[in-house]
């Protein structure tokens, strides 16, 4: 999943949703893709056509790249997994406790996590996981 190409990145999705559908074996990467995939619907159709694997996606009209979207998700099942930065996982369950499902605390952990790389793109740095960790406890402690 390594890769400065967009569309590589992006095939990968479009790959494991074609194994999934039909009846393929998939490995623990593809299995954690597919299940991100499965908890969005709406990206279903998207990733029906390999067509749209080259389509640019407009934030500032609200549009939300779905590629990046499940990419975020991806790396905050990384990050909990391994519980890096420490206290992730902590903050991860006091969230989903709080939004009431794991899906929905990493949708609000997101914007934490978008802070941290943009920042860290920003000042050309590697990201700042104590700033990262305390803006998702700060998070956690309003949830």
């Amino acid at each position: 999943m390594f890769s400065s190409d967009r569309t590589e990145l992006r095939k990968v999705f479009f790959d494991c949703w074609q194994l999934k559908l039909a009846g393929k074996p998939l490995d623990a990467l593809q299995q954690l893709i597919v299940s991100i995939i499965e908890q969005h619907p709406e990206y279903h159709t998207l990733l029906d056509k390999e067509k749209n694997i080259d389509r640019d996606y407009d934030i500032s009209s609200g549009e939300t790249n779905p590629f990046m979207h499940m990419s975020m998700h991806i790396a905050l099942a990384e990050q909990i997994s391994t519980d890096r930065p420490c206290g992730i996982r902590a903050c991860h369950q006091q969230l989903s406790m709080a939004f009431g499902s794991a899906h929905e605390a990493e949708h609000k952990m997101m914007d934490c996590l978008s802070e941290a790389l943009w920042q860290a793109q920003r000042n050309n740095t590697m990201p700042d996981e104590t700033a990262y960790l305390n803006c998702l406890q700060a998070l956690a402690s309003r949830g």
